[in-house]
């Protein structure tokens, strides 16, 4: 897993209070993955407090298949951490969190993104409004439905389009190929596999695609697959990028060592806090690769602090887009997305009041709480 080489925790400032949260956040439409269909995030978010009074928050949105936890498994370690840390010096309970990681790598990034925040990380320091590009999702299965789609986002500023395969081989390619020709070129696609084909699958469906305008294929075949990681990068005519098969530092190295990946993507939510994530993304760029960064199944805070982070350190179109999936987010001023790109605002975003979060469940846990 990705541990942060030096923990960006540098305060000696006694944690006063850690506040947690558990939502359902219900979707405008349906988020449709290899991996089965989304209609909601299940969220644990995390507010730490210290006693200057400096907030910071973090999330764990829990998906099976992208983490061994569950949403109550989350719930729980995260009321178990705070029970744990509260009271202690922030630079104290940032090793306590670490440790936890291996075993609860969402759960351990909410609590500590959150530590980080309220010790001033710098990644998060936006000091005048910033616009950070974004991809958009082709979601439509269907040919006008996909044509509406695509021009939709084009007049919207969208300059990458992300499609998803990993579903049938030759219905994959066929949609694809009307992609590209209803783009013409307008815009780069970005294909993720999300881990549905097998090697075979994944072999044949690079053999029907026509590489005009494809950015990069994502993660065809399942994570702990490398022999597939490899064979598909072999003989694949797009690049390759991997995403759920990169769990650390080791990982970055093996597909690199492979030559199973041109690019690698990295989650926040899963690398263990922005100290970590910052190294696997310079890590990435020393091995020879192009990070990509972003997560499509978190709200507004992870995505935030994703984009925050993609400010200084990416140089493509981010996938931090998951904020704009729910029904409602978590602060109180939605962040706004201007020519396909996100606007993060000078400082941080406020937080909804907590009478209004519409949580599902609430835990606080203070000094002498």
């Amino acid at each position: 897993m990705f541990q942060a080489r030096a923990l960006c925790i540098k305060s000696s400032m006694p944690i006063a209070s850690i506040t947690l949260y558990r939502f359902s956040l219900p979707l405008i439409h349906p988020y449709k993955l290899a991996l089965g269909v989304v209609k909601a995030f299940d969220t644990v978010l995390c507010v730490v407090r210290d006693g200057d009074g400096n907030e910071g928050y973090g999330e764990a949105t829990i998906l099976t298949g992208y983490t061994p936890e569950t949403i109550d498994d989350s719930w729980a370690i995260a009321c178990g951490l705070a029970q744990r840390i509260s009271g202690m010096a922030t630079e104290d309970a940032g090793p306590i969190i670490q440790a936890e990681h291996s075993n609860a790598p969402f759960t351990s990034t909410a609590t500590m993104t959150a530590l980080e925040m309220c010790d001033g990380h710098p990644l998060l320091g936006v000091p005048t409004a910033t616009a950070v590009p974004l991809l958009a999702i082709v979601n439509a299965t269907d040919e006008d439905g996909i044509a509406q789609e695509i021009d939709a986002r084009l007049g919207e500023g969208y300059a990458t389009l992300k499609v998803k395969v990993g579903f049938e081989v030759e219905a994959d390619i066929a949609r694809v190929r009307f992609i590209q020709n209803h783009l013409r070129g307008r815009a780069l696609i970005r294909l993720d596999g999300n881990q549905g084909y097998r090697q075979d699958e994944a072999l044949r469906f690079c053999a029907g695609l026509n590489p005009a305008g494809i950015e990069l294929l994502e993660q065809p075949c399942h994570d702990d697959d490398w022999d597939a990681a490899a064979a598909v990068a072999e003989v694949a005519t797009v690049p390759m990028m991997l995403d759920e098969s990169i769990y650390g530092p080791d990982d970055i190295d093996r597909a690199a060592d492979l030559g199973a990946a041109t690019y690698i993507k990295l989650k926040l939510m899963k690398a263990g806090g922005l100290g970590a994530l910052a190294d696997g993304l310079a890590q990435i760029r020393e091995r020879g690769m192009t990070p990509v960064l972003g997560n499509g199944v978190a709200s507004d805070v992870g995505c935030w602090m994703e984009a925050c982070t993609a400010r200084t350190t990416i140089d493509n179109a981010g996938e931090m887009n998951g904020f704009l999936k729910p029904e409602t987010g978590i602060f109180a001023t939605p962040m706004a997305v201007t020519n396909g790109s996100v606007v993060l605002p000078a400082g941080a975003p406020a937080l909804k009041p907590a009478t209004t979060l519409s949580a599902l469940a609430t835990a606080t846990f203070s000094v002498g709480g």
